[in-house]
């Protein structure tokens, strides 16, 4: 589990086929910048981009994973020399600063807007029809793993449009600088809500 608060930001620095099929997967390696990796060890997981990712070997300046295909179809900025957000699974000791993650990417939302509004940042996303019902005002989402609240939400033929307030520090400490209308990113809906839709379509 994650709290989808970015310890750091590090680099995709080799993309490595695992393989010569269409259905070959990646190793990948990551220097991991800022992030401590005095407590990691093979088989710990990291989340990056907000995709849980099992560590197969520790490197000087960061650490390796390997990422399936499937895993590359399902998920956007693992697939080259791309800026991550990086953190660690969480232990029971730590502050819950953003909201429970589980590192699981629900989907693919693409940026439709993405600009300054005073001293923030007003960021909209189209989330796809299959995701649309989970989100709501005041609730939380995490976009390429970072932990954010939804300012509001306009559903749509094909989903619904979001928009979240990003601050200064946000920008500062995370790769949701780069973003740009049409950008892909990834999307874990709120953890509760995955639950609470669950238990409201089974009746009992």
């Amino acid at each position: 589990m994650f709290t989808g608060i970015v310890a750091a930001t590090g680099k995709i620095i080799s993309v490595q086929p695992q393989g010569a099929g269409a259905d070959a997967g990646v190793r990948l390696t990551i220097d991991a910048g800022s992030l401590s990796m005095d407590d990691v060890a093979q088989g710990d997981s990291i989340a990056v981009n907000g995709a849980c990712m099992t560590v197969v070997e520790k490197t000087p300046n960061g650490f390796r994973i390997d990422v399936s295909r499937e895993s590359l179809n399902c998920t956007a900025g693992l697939d080259g020399l791309n800026e991550v957000n990086l953190e660690k699974a969480m232990t029971l000791a730590d502050r819950l600063g953003g909201h429970m993650v589980s590192g699981h990417v629900d989907g693919l939302g693409t940026v439709r807007k993405f600009e300054p509004v005073a001293e923030s940042w007003e960021l909209v996303i189209e989330a796809p029809r299959e995701l649309a019902k989970y989100f709501a005002y005041k609730g939380s989402v995490t976009v390429n793993g970072v932990s954010l609240t939804v300012n509001s939400v306009e559903d749509t033929a094909d989903g619904c449009l979001f928009s979240i307030n990003l601050i200064p520090h946000t920008i500062a400490v995370t790769t949701l600088k780069h973003l740009a209308a049409g950008s892909k990113v990834n999307l874990e809906v709120d953890l509760i809500a995955r639950y609470v839709e669950r238990m409201l379509s089974v009746g009992g």
